[in-house]
């Protein structure tokens, strides 16, 4: 408690010779008490007339006294000030994110405000910000694209509805089991999807429908675009946008003033306004006309198997990000922790929301966030003011939008398609955890060559087979085996380099000439081709009067197949067997 946060800013204060003031609770409760007071004796001494009289002041003390705490001030400035920061931060991406959706502008707008003013109110983690993510562009531009803009609303209802069910039944934390080669690999994927299909979009042209079409038809687009002055000048402003994003970071005192993507997009604008330049720009339709809720003939899609499959891709992948997300911004501050079941059911509340608005789905943002807490956010109110604030300007200033050159979207999405991309990560884990960095390229290329659900399918079961592999690790171990020569191994060497617990002179277990084979670890039938030939080898290199004690004592699990199969060969090496007489010690009992 000595180094909580508000420790620390009451010791900031005290430093600068301000008064800690009390909580605005305590500042409540004594208002309130005072107020009462006062409010009995001018009642008992003026009657109703007194007591009425005395309502207005004691009502007015109760607000100086909770406005007037410098804990309140304090928190409400920095909470002001990381909401416009998050604000300006997310403008733009709620607006490209919705674009490149193949959705009308204003719902990612819409989206962001449920984010901000629902999500942001409930219990769960109190500095993440919540809001349309690159990371579900490609799923929810397919889904729009094969199932219409109706069944959008359909789709993000009942994830949100099964994130509230599983929220409720203790679910969420399990998401944290997941691997992390798979989660990586899927926002590769979604990375290089993205990337190949914004390409397009800064030509201002049409992009093809798959992640291999898209990849494949790059050739075709460079051809295109240096035959049109038009597509060039769209790709110029696209490739201008990235150039900010990328170097207004290194300038400190613009990246205090204004975020890079809002910067970048602010000066696309005004270059393309200026200049006068032939691009296409954002379609307004407004706010109101943008909202749709989804209709009956909508909610009969369900009986679609690929609608169903489509719903449980948005379930998983927007509850992983959002709880991975969590994950990364309890690291970047010392507040309370994130509650991972109530954080799913604050995600999957704001996703029925949106569903019902039929807006886009919302997840947890790490970019939002991490600006959020940087720009020095102490409460939760700082996101419930970010939404506020993005549903004034919606309401305000549609006509904005209406400016924005569509090329600078499309280079603020290919910047956060690249980030998704894990390529520092990617050398250090090849070199320490090979086995995960294969995950991670397989999902992410099962991802561009099927389709979302398809290619995370294919990395989870890729996961659950490598755990399996890595967990089924048998060692064999060979006491008082012959050396070359003719000669016997002293007690104690192993066949594999390793030193044994105990030779057979050491216990006495073990009958003279007698070689005792060690089986450690978990057998099952992923090792059992390895296991037979290592057994098999030794039997062969054995000379015929020399038998073989098999001990499995030392195996933790051995599974049906396993169990057969060291049956079979002590029973083939039986003494009455031309070979080595073999016989079968403690196979461990079936669970």
């Amino acid at each position: 408690m000595q180094n909580s946060p508000l420790n620390r800013v009451r010791k900031v204060r005290a430093r600068r010779g301000r008064p800690h003031g009390p909580s605005p609770w305590a500042a409540a409760q004594s208002a309130k008490s005072v107020g009462s007071d006062s409010s009995a004796g001018s009642a008992s001494s003026a009657g109703p007339a007194g007591a009425a009289g005395a309502a207005g002041p004691s009502a007015r003390s109760l607000v100086a006294r909770v406005v007037g705490s410098p804990w309140f001030r304090a928190d409400a400035r920095a909470d002001l000030t990381a909401s416009l920061v998050v604000f300006l931060v997310a403008l733009p991406l709620c607006v490209g994110v919705a674009v490149a959706s193949g959705v009308p502008a204003e719902l990612g707008l819409v989206t962001g405000i449920v984010g901000g003013l629902l999500t942001g109110l409930l219990p769960g983690s109190s500095l993440q910000v919540s809001g349309p993510a690159a990371g579900l562009t490609v799923l929810v531009y397919e889904a729009v694209r094969e199932y219409g803009l109706g069944a959008l609303g359909v789709l993000v209802l009942i994830a949100g509805l099964l994130q509230m069910t599983m929220g409720a039944l203790g679910i969420g934390r399990w998401f944290r089991a997941i691997s992390v080669a798979v989660v990586h690999g899927m926002l590769a994927g979604i990375g290089l999807v993205l990337i190949a299909g914004q390409l397009y979009a800064l030509a201002d042209a049409k992009a093809p429908a798959g992640g291999l079409e898209k990849i494949g038809s790059l050739p075709g687009l460079v051809v295109d675009t240096a035959g049109s002055s038009a597509a060039l000048t769209a790709v110029a402003v696209g490739a201008g946008t990235i150039a900010v994003l990328v170097l207004w970071p290194r300038w400190p005192r613009g990246a205090r003033a204004l975020p890079a993507p809002l910067a970048a997009v602010a000066l696309a604008t005004v270059v393309v306004a200026v200049l006068g330049l032939p691009v296409a720009r954002v379609e307004v339709q407004g706010l109101l006309a943008s909202v749709q809720p989804p209709g009956a003939a909508d909610f009969a899609l369900l009986a679609d198997v690929g609608v169903l499959g489509t719903v449980l891709a948005f379930t998983l992948i927007a509850s992983a990000e959002s709880l991975f997300s969590a994950a990364a911004v309890d690291r970047l501050h010392d507040g309370p922790r994130t509650e991972y079941n109530k954080e799913l059911i604050a995600q999957g509340a704001g996703n029925a929301v949106c569903g019902v608005l039929g807006a886009l789905p919302m997840t947890a943002v790490i970019v939002r966030s991490s600006a959020n807490v940087r720009a020095g956010a102490r409460t939760k109110m700082s996101r419930v003011l970010h939404g506020a604030w993005l549903l004034i300007f919606a309401v305000l200033f549609p006509a904005a939008l209406g400016v924005i050159p569509l090329a600078a979207l499309a280079g603020v999405l290919v910047h956060a398609g690249w980030k998704l991309i894990p390529l520092r990560e990617l050398g250090p884990l090849w070199r320490q955890h090979r086995g995960e960095a294969v995950v991670l390229m397989v999902t992410a290329v099962a991802i561009v060559a099927t389709n979302m659900f398809e290619g995370v399918i294919i990395g989870l079961l890729m996961a659950v087979a490598k755990a399996a592999w890595e967990t089924s690790h048998v060692h064999v171990r060979v006491e008082n085996a012959p050396v070359s020569g003719g000669g016997a191994a002293s007690a104690g060497t192993a066949a594999s380099g390793e030193p044994a617990a105990a030779g057979p002179a050491a216990d006495g277990t073990a009958a003279a000439g007698t070689v005792r084979v060690r089986v450690l670890g978990s057998a099952n039938f992923l090792r059992l081709p390895k296991l037979l030939d290592e057994l098999e080898k030794l039997t062969h290199s054995l000379p015929r009067e020399r038998g073989v004690e098999l001990d499995l004592s030392g195996l933790r699990h051995a599974d049906h197949a396993c169990r057969v199969a060291l049956e079979t060969w002590a029973e083939r090496h039986a003494p009455a067997a031309s070979g080595p007489a073999a016989t079968l010690k403690a196979l461990p009992s079936e669970a």
